[in-house]
């Protein structure tokens, strides 16, 4: 048996010695701190899956009514409140006559003038999703897009109860305002009204994603054998190769569920990378030669790799399908297997407390009007990684840009150069999702940033500044709390980046 096999069964162990499934499915928050904070109202999301399903009949009958003569449904959320519903878009099909659902988490302006020319105001249902109710980049897209609706179209909201948000759409007497339970935080809120309602929208198949989620409770609930729990197994190997220093987290999944990847990585990065630790999601990364990577690596495949196994790659091997019970399934038993994670390594899984150092530095760059940030070689920043780090490209484009393409073939070309993980994230969405490991996480990270210049400008009402200025302080602002952190960061030009492997 190996060292990993041995640090397996040693966390399985301390984690059924403090009974930690049980104590997760009852709620108890003293299974990763003493403090309530940030944890007694954030474990609304298992027992929310019950509570949708008994809600059904009237949730369904709500957005039917939203949806009659809409042909596009935009969703206007960041991190938890639009990665789910990007899953559902990019996963699954809208059942015949229902719209096409499209989602809106950037703040670069030539993707925002995409979706405006994609979604007729008069056919469209506009959707804002937030949480808080005061996300900039939400607030921003919802007065954009009232603006230009000028009275036609449709308007709802998913949020809080007693949100800013939900005050706003009362007060335009928005055409339904749904409020979810307030103890669930984004990450985990895929099964809550902010998966759901998207999903009734488009007409998947919701009783059966729910169903999924219900049965992924049994199938690692306490009382099933812990060799046969899947949850379990998950949080112990990925917990052991935290502890032995294979924290690059390597996801294979089916290409039908590729779209997962984004959310796995947000749940992983964002709930596991704090307190200078965690795992590392590597996702949308094409399996290569076991010789292209370090000995860093975990892989968590959905068909065994017995070639990676021969050369010494830890991996475990676990099945899920692309159909609404299979992603409602693979998804709860991840938020499982991450919450059971974040008990075995010691950190707070509920948590993202350094985001709110970048959306500070952005708030700052804003207020001085913006940010001159001087552009270094690429080769400088190439030139400090060394065996065992995260290259993290960040990319401040618009995610159909060609060249968000062409970065995905860059970012494996360099992992075979320099046999590192390697990861790649649109910004501003990467800042509610990834954003929390580059600034928390293992410091074996050098972050590549890259800006895609602004042809022109999209005014935000209401606010003195656009799109283009808030995506270049985001970017700056982002930069500036990385190097702040004696992080190996800078940003390079993206013909620069591109031209790095040629």
């Amino acid at each position: 048996m190996s060292d990993f096999d041995d640090t397996v069964l040693e966390i399985r162990q301390d984690l059924l010695d403090r009974d930690a499934v049980r104590r997760l499915h009852e709620g108890d928050h003293t299974l990763w701190r003493d403090d309530p904070t940030e944890l007694a109202d954030r474990l609304g999301w298992i027992p929310v899956i019950e509570e949708v399903q008994a809600d059904l009949p009237d949730l369904t009958k709500r957005c039917d009514a939203l949806v009659e003569g809409i042909e596009h449904v935009l969703v206007m959320g960041m991190g938890g409140s639009s990665l789910f519903p990007e899953v559902l878009a990019r996963s699954l099909r809208p059942a015949p006559g229902r719209p096409r659902l499209h989602v809106l988490d950037t703040t670069d302006p030539a993707a925002i003038t995409r979706f405006g020319l994609e979604c007729d105001p008069a056919t469209t249902l506009h959707l804002a999703s937030s949480k808080s109710g005061s996300t900039i980049e939400t607030r921003s897209h919802l007065e954009w897009a009232w603006d230009r609706a000028e009275g036609r179209g449709r308007f709802a909201v998913i949020t809080d109860p007693g949100s800013e948000l939900a005050a706003l759409a009362r007060s335009r007497d928005f055409a339904d305002v749904f409020e979810n339970r307030p103890d669930i935080g984004g990450r985990y809120s895929a099964l809550s009204l902010f998966g759901v309602v998207p999903g009734l929208l488009m007409g998947v198949d919701v009783p059966a994603l729910l169903a999924g989620g219900l049965d992924a409770l049994d199938h690692s609930a306490p009382d099933v054998d812990p060799e046969q729990n899947p949850a379990l197994q998950l949080a112990t190997t990925i917990a052991a190769g935290v502890r032995v220093g294979r924290d690059k987290v390597t996801y294979l999944l089916d290409p039908a569920l590729t779209a997962m990847g984004l959310w796995v990585e947000q749940l992983v990065a964002e709930s596991l990378g704090k307190d200078g630790t965690g795992a590392v999601p590597i996702v949308s990364e094409p399996l290569g030669a076991p010789t292209v990577y370090g000995h860093d690596r975990l892989f968590l495949s959905q068909l065994p790799i017995p070639e990676l196994e021969a050369a010494g790659h830890p991996a475990i091997v676990g099945g899920s399908d692309p159909s609404a019970h299979g992603i409602g399934h693979l998804a709860v038993t991840m938020e499982l297997a991450v919450a059971l994670t974040g008990a075995a390594i010691g950190v707070q899984p509920f948590d993202q407390p350094d985001v709110a150092a970048a959306k500070a530095a952005t708030a700052e760059v804003l207020a001085e009007g913006g940010a001159d940030v001087p552009v270094q070689p690429v080769d400088e920043l190439l030139a400090q990684l060394v065996p065992g780090d995260h290259l993290a490209l960040q990319a401040f484009l618009d995610p159909a840009d060609p060249a968000a393409g062409d970065l995905e073939a860059t970012r494996v070309a360099l992992r075979d150069r320099h046999r590192v993980a390697t990861s790649l994230g649109l910004g501003p969405r990467f800042l509610h999702s990834t954003g929390q490991l580059h600034k928390g996480g293992p410091r074996a990270i050098v972050c590549v940033q890259v800006v895609a210049e602004d042809l022109h400008e999209i005014p935000i009402p209401g606010q003195p500044f656009g799109f283009g200025h808030l995506k270049q302080a985001q970017a700056a602002g982002d930069l500036r709390t990385l190097q702040a952190r004696g992080i190996r960061a800078g940003r390079v030009a993206l013909a620069d980046l591109l031209g790095a492997t040629s």
